[in-house]
């Protein structure tokens, strides 16, 4: 079994933001810079998403996604925030971790299952722990890695 959606080393980072449209805007930037992707496509299609319902998971995470017509392949980014940022999660807490993902228009139950795995993956305390204590991009990725291989496998 091959990974549900591909995650590349530069596509995780520790940045600073202060709002939920700053958070997407972030998002929106690096997918478009990792992946070369089209910075307002995505943008408009993680807010769009948004516009439906805060993607705000709950014990600090969000995981915004989308889908788009100029992705070939589900594509992921994190980014840890260097301070809780207001997103109107589910449960009212602040985010500092968030997992972007970005799928085909027509991945249907791909996209569903992209998701599924990473919703696991963020419930996982073990999993949450380490991501909080990491102060490294480096380090977040070699967390997301073990934890994607393993599941892959």
């Amino acid at each position: 079994m091959t990974a549900l959606f591909t995650l590349l080393p530069e596509a995780v980072a520790i940045v600073p933001a202060g709002s939920k449209p700053e958070i997407l805007e972030l998002l929106a930037g690096t997918f478009a810079k990792v992946y070369g992707l089209d910075h307002e496509d995505v943008r408009g299609g993680l807010r769009d998403r948004e516009d439906l319902g805060s993607t705000g998971f709950g014990r600090g995470v969000a995981i915004p996604h989308a889908r788009l017509g100029s992705v070939g392949r589900p594509l992921a980014a994190f980014l840890k925030l260097q301070s809780p940022v207001d997103f109107d999660a589910a449960d009212g807490m602040p985010v500092d971790l968030v997992f972007g993902l970005l799928s085909p228009e027509a991945a249907g139950s791909t996209h569903l299952h992209a998701l599924a795995a990473i919703s696991r993956m963020m419930r996982d305390e073990h999993m949450h722990q380490m991501l909080t204590q990491a102060t490294e991009p480096e380090a977040l990725f070699g967390v997301l890695c073990n934890v994607i291989d393993r599941d892959a496998a």
